[in-house]
């Protein structure tokens, strides 16, 4: 196994049909301020009102014949439970933040930098050397530094005001054929 970012395996170098496309939810699925807020519609979840737009939805499905979708978001589970289904998006696979521990050979961060890195290694450990991309609204310089140099990562920041585009589609669905096992 080619080891990558600290000790976790190089992305690219675990062979899969298809790489991993983590989602984040605020910020990127639920925008702060969309310039355009006709295009989505307000939900109620439990004391939360979220935005969401039936073009995400679609989108999201569009990119699954491409990727295997995976939630990215300290949502965690009640992304299946919530946000999922107003989407009309199938049960997907969750990267727990909030269980995850540290482990030997984690990516290291300065302390101050921990609340915007914490996706970080739980996501490489995830991915176990598949290629993949990830959509956050919060991807520091720091990771995109680490992340450089691997043709098997791609990242895609959404501005939180507006959340995800169909320029942010239309970048995902050209990466995977650029980028081979």
């Amino acid at each position: 196994m080619a080891w990558g970012i600290g000790r976790v395996p190089r992305p690219g170098t675990r062979p899969a049909v298809k790489p991993l496309l983590y989602v984040d939810i605020d910020g990127v699925l639920n925008p702060l301020s969309p310039s355009e807020p006709e295009r989505f519609a307000r939900h109620s979840i439990g004391d939360l009102t979220v935005r969401l737009s039936p073009d995400h939805g679609a989108w999201l499905r569009e990119l699954a014949g491409l990727y295997d979708l995976v939630w990215a978001t300290t949502w965690e589970h009640h992304a299946n439970e919530h946000v999922g289904p107003l989407l009309g998006l199938p049960e997907l696979p969750v990267v727990e933040f909030s269980a995850y521990r540290r482990r030997r050979g984690d990516p290291r961060f300065p302390i101050i930098q921990l609340l915007e890195t914490h996706k970080w290694a739980p996501l490489l450990r995830h991915a176990d050397g598949r290629r993949f991309a990830w959509i956050d609204d919060v991807i520091p310089p720091r990771i995109k530094r680490q992340a450089w140099p691997y043709r098997g990562i791609e990242l895609v920041h959404a501005d939180p005001r507006e959340g995800l585009t169909r320029r942010h589609v239309d970048r995902l669905l050209t990466w995977p054929s650029g980028v081979r096992e």
